[in-house]
């Protein structure tokens, strides 16, 4: 299936949605690829994670970027050689790519029930009173996914989830909130918005700071 959605958040950021139904065939003869990614991709043992990283390209090339466009700093975050911020995430069947002219951070993630289970590892279970089991699936993966993409936007080790990433109460009417990273003696402030896109969770977060 080519080009799925895309969701435009703000006036200069803009989300874009890959469903991936080909093969790693079909998708490595659709897209050029650099030397750097050739071997990146061959070392990937998983054909999910191939699919994936084919997906994005496919998704930068739909909207006017190609491989050679994108290159990745040492700690192996995204960069675009015009100077707008990317971000990247890819989970089973969906590859995302979101370009802005503001630092951002996005994750995208299926809805299962594995996570409302290990979400007292990362949350505090207050965000998930009151609410059914189906609503309770929705908030953690929405959570789970802010604190994922905030930590794409600092890419600093040491950051825990559970420790140092603090989302406000939110509803899931709401559509977006705000959180806070507190970590190295400072307070980083957030905005986040959220969104369902088939049975995944999409989350895009900006830095307020």
């Amino acid at each position: 299936m080519p080009f799925y959605t895309s969701i435009q958040i703000n006036a200069t950021t803009t989300a874009y949605f890959w469903h991936i139904t080909e093969d790693v065939t079909s998708l490595f003869r659709a897209v050029s690829l650099k030397d750097t990614s050739l071997f990146r991709l061959e070392g990937m043992k998983s054909k999910e994670h191939q699919k994936g990283f084919l997906a994005v390209r496919m998704l930068l090339q739909h909207i006017g970027y190609n491989d050679y466009d994108l290159t990745y700093t040492e700690t192996g975050k995204p960069v675009l050689n015009d100077g707008k911020n990317i971000s990247i995430s890819h989970s089973h069947k969906f590859s995302c790519i979101c370009i802005s002219n503001q630092i951002m951070g996005i994750d995208i993630e299926i809805l299962k029930e594995k996570t409302l289970k290990i979400a007292p590892r990362f949350l505090e279970m207050k965000h998930l009173e009151n609410l059914s089991e189906v609503e309770k699936i929705m908030k953690a993966t929405i959570i789970w996914g802010v604190k994922e993409s905030i930590f794409k936007i600092k890419n600093e080790v040491g950051i825990s989830f559970p420790e140092h990433i603090f989302e406000d109460e939110f509803c899931l009417s709401d559509k977006k909130c705000s959180a806070e990273l507190h970590f190295n003696n400072t307070i980083e402030k957030f905005n986040f918005h959220f969104y369902k896109v088939e049975d995944y969770i999409f989350v895009c977060v900006f830095s307020n700071n």
